[in-house]
């Protein structure tokens, strides 16, 4: 008899989980996502994260891992056909800021970190004469720091291949939200509006919705919701395909895509909760204001759509993974921020494997879920 596991969200950490357990032949998987507000697709798409200054190096491990793990498990994933450009480009990393002097600190750090991570790739400041050889739509006056192994990734087109791929070894996509998780003794009961099944192991990858899940259970989490909005514009007869991605000063970035489209952003706004409404005025204004200093040209292009999603962020801007205490077959990964689609496909990896009772790349001393998921003690609810 196999293993049925249930994996609850399929945005990339949960799409990736599926597709690895759906190759196991002792394995029945079964997919559920309604698909309403998945952080995976309206994520800004740059897996570039060796430069960045922020402190924790346990976060940094993951995402470096991450970005190095992506190249053999598309490879995988496609089983000897190409990757996709429009899922999938290696086309270097342009990082911008206003003071040459950060250039050159960040060229630095990033000499140094390429020591251990050699997908860096090649690295040097170009000047904006250098950078409009490789976008020549640039008009700004600004160098940049140039980091030759950056990627692009679309989220939501990774999703869609994945759970394809998952489909086709034999999983099951279940397009409904899962109400409520009623576990009794080793197997765990999933409710939906209109089913309830049972199964051996559950994967929650359902980011900032994990208290819904687990709060009804007695557990308190330490999580909250980040509402990111993109904007995507289109240039009309101009290759963009091999374009890199442009990271201006601040939080918005810019990544081309083929056909002359161009995504923009994404917001970062707190206390939004699970609102998911286009605020065009806002995208409008964030597009003005990063364009700007790039080039003229994108500041006029059309803005031909919007997406809208949510992240998950822990206190302390930690991600975990792990079982969740006292709940056993039960693993989860959230916390992950805007690095979601840079850590995504290793840390479903990494579910997968725990839910297949194997060992992980990751440590998991390095990213404790028993530190953000607690289960309430009886005597002080």
């Amino acid at each position: 008899m196999k293993k049925k596991i249930a994996i609850i969200g399929a945005g990339v950490v949960g799409a990736s989980a599926a597709y690895y357990l759906s190759k196991e032949e002792t394995v029945e998987v079964t997919i559920f996502d309604e698909g309403t507000g998945q952080g995976t697709s309206a994520a800004a798409g740059i897996i570039s994260p060796w430069l960045s200054r922020r402190r924790n190096q346990k976060w940094y491990r993951m995402v470096k891992a991450g970005a190095a793990f992506y190249p053999d498990f598309l490879n995988e994933v496609m089983d000897g056909a190409p990757i996709p450009e429009s899922v999938y480009s290696k086309v270097g990393t342009l990082l911008f800021k206003s003071k040459e002097r950060h250039l050159e600190e960040l060229l630095k750090i990033g000499q140094k970190r390429r020591e251990e991570a050699p997908e860096i790739g090649d690295l040097a400041i170009l000047s904006p004469e250098e950078i409009k050889q490789k976008i020549p739509i640039y008009t700004g006056e600004q160098s940049a720091l140039w980091a030759s192994g950056g990627a692009k990734v679309d989220g939501k087109a990774l999703v869609d291949l994945l759970i394809e791929k998952a489909s086709q070894h034999g999983a099951t996509f279940v397009p409904e939200r899962v109400e409520k998780l009623e576990p009794e003794n080793e197997r765990l009961t999933v409710v939906t509006a209109q089913s309830t099944d049972d199964f051996d192991c559950v994967v929650l990858a359902v980011a900032a919705w994990l208290p819904t899940l687990l709060e009804p259970l007695d557990y308190e989490l330490d999580l909250r919701p980040q509402k990111g909005q993109l904007a995507i514009l289109a240039l009309s007869d101009i290759s963009t395909a091999q374009w890199p991605v442009i990271m201006p000063e601040g939080e918005t970035d810019i990544i081309p895509f083929e056909g002359g489209r161009i995504v923009i952003g994404a917001t970062h706004e707190n206390d939004q909760g699970f609102d998911l409404e286009i605020d065009q005025d806002l995208l409008t204004s964030m597009v003005n204001e990063s364009t700007t200093q790039f080039s003229t040209f994108l500041r006029e292009a059309k803005i031909v759509d919007y997406r809208s999603g949510t992240r998950a962020y822990t206190s302390d801007f930690s991600p975990y993974y792990g079982p969740v205490p006292s709940l056993p077959n039960v693993y989860a990964a959230s916390g992950l921020g805007s690095t979601g689609l840079t850590a995504g496909p290793l840390v479903g990896k990494e579910l997968a494997l725990l839910a297949m009772n194997q060992v992980t790349q990751l440590p998991l001393v390095d990213y404790p879920i028993e530190q953000y998921i607690k289960k309430i003690d009886e005597q002080t609810k």
